[in-house]
């Protein structure tokens, strides 16, 4: 909308008008940053929803990389004219550690919004303490943490810790199993001590959130179940060998004494 008015001055009587413009703005209310493996290979998909005017998406990693990064964004206006925005970068081989970054800004100087994700395997054994690592990047200071666990059902919550407060809290199934040093999440360092890990229970998806205004950091760590399968076979093949030693020996031992029989038999006669 515009408001004008008009201004008569007293010097050379000519006429001043003055445009008053006002401009509206949808601004960013959530960024989503997920691994995505629906085009037959893994990628990272950024998305924004509702946004006018168009936005603008940036990608970076941490640490950084000598390859370039291509993403393929597209943005897509509604009936409305408001702006989605799905913007997708493939998950560079050989290098499983690295962070993704995916950052939103607007033309008219709003925040800027960030997301950050790192997803990787980790190895566990029945019955063996397990720490399942959850690190932060170094722009996030003080953040509020959030531990979920899923085995392909909804996710659980496992415990929550906010930085500012140093109170956390941790859901009954999981007090006696999960372990937290409190003093080192400000840091950026969430990692959380699985105890005494059972292969049912705890094989499964562990996500960490690491949450702030504009910006948050996710580190999926994945506890495949054919590690347990594998550390059971392993296990059998042990005992398997020290049962065919043990019998090896003990028939050793008998061919021995029989052919000491039969030596001693023939001394004899």
């Amino acid at each position: 909308s515009s408001f004008v008015r008009n201004t008569k001055s007293s010097l050379n009587n000519t006429c001043c008008v003055c445009l008053r413009v006002c401009v509206c703005v949808a601004p960013i209310r959530g960024l989503s940053l997920e691994l995505s493996r629906l085009s037959g290979y893994e990628e990272m998909k950024c998305t924004v929803r509702n946004v006018f005017p168009a936005p603008r998406v940036t990608w970076a990693t941490e640490p950084p990389t000598l390859e370039d990064l291509r993403p393929v964004t597209r943005m897509l206006p509604d009936k409305q004219g408001l702006y989605s925005a799905d913007s997708r970068l493939k998950r560079l081989s050989g290098q499983p550690d690295l962070i993704y970054i995916c950052k939103v800004t607007t033309s008219y100087g709003g925040p800027a919004w960030t997301a950050s994700l790192r997803e990787r395997e980790i190895k566990g054994t029945q019955g063996r303490d397990l720490t399942i690592p959850c690190y932060a990047p170094p722009y996030l200071n003080n953040p509020f943490l959030h531990w979920t666990f899923s085995n392909g059902e909804d996710p659980s919550h496992i415990l929550t810790y906010d930085s500012q407060s140093g109170k956390g809290v941790s859901s009954p199934p999981w007090e006696n199993h999960v372990e937290l040093d409190g003093f080192r999440v400000p840091f950026g360092d969430g990692s959380l001590r699985l105890m005494d890990p059972k292969h049912k229970e705890h094989t499964g998806s562990y996500t960490c959130v690491f949450s702030m205004p504009y910006n948050t950091h996710t580190d999926t760590s994945e506890a495949p179940s054919y590690w347990w399968i594998l550390g059971l076979v392993i296990a059998v093949l042990v005992l398997a060998l020290a049962g065919m030693l043990a019998y090896l020996k003990v028939k050793g031992k008998d061919g021995l004494q029989q052919t000491w029989t039969l030596t001693d038999k023939k001394k004899t006669a």
